[in-house]
C-alpha cells in the first residue's frame, strides 16, 4: 500500500519543470535591476521575463538588443542563464551537489536520468561528469578560437565577446554581443564571408546539439561506426543529412547571387544555425520562399536527445520518416540498422509532432490577428520560439504583452520538451489494463 505521503511527491517531469520556471523567474527578477541596463534603470517585468526564458531556453529571440541595452552585468546573468539553461536546471543543480560531497538520492537520479536522456540509472553520476567536463572544454576551445577575431577589433573587450559567443553557440542560445559594432539586432550579419568564423561557431553549434550519449560513443569507438549504439547511429546520419540538403539548397538557390567566400559561408552557416542555435549572416527577407520554408522545417526539427538543442529532435523525426517508410513498403515495424522501433516510440513521436505543428499554428494564428501581420511572418516566430531557435523576420521586438506571453509559453515547451510537460500534467498513468474489442477504421 502506498504512502499518503507519496501521493502529494512531485513526479521527475514535475522537477524538472518547476527547475526550469525558479530559474527563468528569478532571472527575470535580476534582469529587472538597474544594475542590469546599460542606462541604470529598472526594465518592465514583461521585458524581463521575455528575455529570461529566451536565455533559460536557450531560444535567443530578444525585445531587447543584448549589447546595446544590457550592462556587462546583464549580460554576465545572461551568459548564466544561458549556460545553466544549455546544460539543464537538474544537472546543474545536481553537479552542484556532487561537488559539495553530499549523497544524491536513487530518486534524484532517477529525476536526472530523465533531465539528460539518459538510457538507465546506473551510472548516472559518470555521465553527468562526463557532460560538465566535455562542454566545459569545447567551450574553452571554442571561445581561445574565436579570440582571433574578437581581439584585433575590440582590443581586450574582445576576450569577453569570445567567451560569449563560444558559450552561445555551443548551448544553441543564440545570443549576440554585435549591437554596438554591426547594428542593433544585426546578429553576426558583419562577418558574412569571414570562413574562419563560420567553421568555429557552426562546429560548437553541431557538437552541442549532437548529444552528449553520442560524444560518449564517438569516444569510445572512435570511428568504428557499427560499435555505435542504434540511436547514435541515427542521430549521427540524421544530423548528416540535414546538413548537406540544406545547404545544397542555399547554395544553388537562395544565395547564388553572392561572391564565392560569402555564398560558401551562408549556404553552411544557414543549413547548420535553425537546429537551433539562431544566428544568422543573412537578412532573411532576402531569401527565397522556398528557403524561408525549409529554414522552418530545420527549426522545428531541432537538435538531437540529451542534448543542448531544442526542437522535436532529430530522432523524433528520423521515427516518423523510418514510419512512413515502413507503411509504404508495407512491414510491420520501422527498422533502423537492423533495430526494430517500438510501437510506443512511434506514438510518441507522432504526438510531438502533432503537439509541435498544431501549437506553432494556434499560436501563429493568435500573433497574427494581434499584430496583423501575415500568418508567414507569425508562424516562422512561433517555430522559431517553439523549437528554440531565435531567428526571427524582424517582428519579436515590437510584440505587445499576449503575443509574447504566447512566445514565452512556446519557448518553455520547446525548451522543457512536450512529453515532459504532458507527463507532468498527468502524472498518474492509465493503468486499466482491459481492452476493448478492436474494429478497424479507414485513413488515407
Amino acid at each position: 500500500m502506498k504512502n499518503k505521503n507519496d501521493r502529494h511527491k512531485l513526479t521527475s517531469f514535475q522537477v524538472i519543470i518547476l527547475g526550469f520556471i525558479a530559474v527563468i523567474l528569478i532571472g527575470a527578477l535580476l534582469l529587472m535591476l538597474p544594475v542590469s541596463s546599460r542606462e541604470g534603470r529598472i526594465t518592465s517585468f514583461s521585458d524581463a521575463l521575455f528575455t529570461s526564458t529566451s536565455a533559460v531556453c536557450v531560444t535567443g529571440l530578444v525585445v531587447r538588443d543584448t549589447a546595446s541595452y544590457w550592462s556587462a552585468f546583464g549580460q554576465a546573468v545572461l551568459l548564466i542563464l544561458i549556460q545553466i539553461g544549455g546544460l539543464g536546471v537538474v544537472s546543474v543543480a545536481s553537479f552542484a551537489v556532487m561537488l559539495s560531497g553530499k549523497k544524491i538520492s536513487l530518486s534524484q537520479r532517477q529525476t536526472l536520468q530523465n533531465a539528460v536522456s539518459a538510457p538507465n540509472v546506473g551510472g548516472i553520476l559518470r555521465l553527468l561528469g562526463f557532460i560538465f567536463k566535455g562542454s566545459l572544454i569545447v567551450e574553452a576551445i571554442g571561445a581561445l578560437l574565436l579570440l582571433p577575431v574578437f581581439i584585433p577589433a575590440l582590443g581586450p573587450k574582445g576576450i569577453w565577446y569570445s567567451v560569449f559567443h563560444s558559450i552561445s553557440a555551443f548551448c544553441n542560445a543564440g545570443f549576440d554581443l554585435n549591437g554596438n559594432v554591426t547594428g542593433e539586432y544585426s546578429s553576426l550579419t558583419g562577418y558574412l564571408g569571414n570562413m574562419y568564423l563560420t567553421v568555429v561557431i557552426v562546429l560548437l553549434i553541431f557538437l552541442g546539439g549532437l548529444g552528449f550519449l553520442t560524444w560518449k560513443d564517438f569516444i569510445a569507438h572512435r570511428l568504428r561506426f557499427k560499435e555505435y549504439r542504434m540511436q547514435s547511429k541515427v542521430i549521427i546520419i540524421t544530423s548528416f543529412i540535414l546538413v548537406v540538403i540544406p545547404f545544397t539548397v542555399f547554395f544553388f538557390l537562395d544565395f547564388n547571387n553572392l561572391p564565392m567566400g560569402e555564398r560558401l559561408s551562408a549556404a553552411l552557416f544557414h543549413a547548420v544555425t535553425p537546429r537551433t542555435a539562431g544566428f544568422n549572416m543573412v537578412d532573411f527577407s532576402t531569401m527565397t520562399h522556398g528557403g524561408i520554408a525549409i529554414t522552418m522545417v530545420l527549426m522545428l526539427i531541432g537538435g538531437s536527445p540529451g542534448s543542448t538543442a531544442g526542437g522535436m529532435k532529430t530522432t523524433t523525426f528520423a521515427v516518423i520518416v523510418g514510419n512512413t517508410l515502413s507503411t509504404i513498403k508495407r512491414r510491420d515495424n520501422a527498422n533502423f540498422f537492423r533495430r526494430r522501433i517500438g510501437d510506443g516510440i512511434v506514438k510518441s513521436a507522432s504526438a510531438l509532432l502533432f503537439l509541435y505543428v498544431s501549437l506553432s499554428v494556434v499560436g501563429a494564428i493568435i500573433i497574427s490577428e494581434c499584430e496583423g501581420v501575415s500568418m508567414g511572418d507569425a508562424l516562422f516566430e512561433t517555430i522559431s520560439a517553439i523549437g528554440t531557435v531565435g531567428l526571427s523576420l524582424g517582428i519579436t521586438p515590437t510584440l505587445n504583452i499576449i503575443s509574447r506571453l504566447v512566445l514565452i509559453f512556446l519557448m518553455f515547451f520547446g525548451r522543457v520538451g512536450g512529453l515532459t510537460i504532458i507527463y507532468a500534467a498527468f502524472s498518474k498513468r492509465d493503468t486499466y489494463n482491459s481492452k476493448f474489442p478492436m474494429e478497424n477504421i479507414t485513413v488515407g
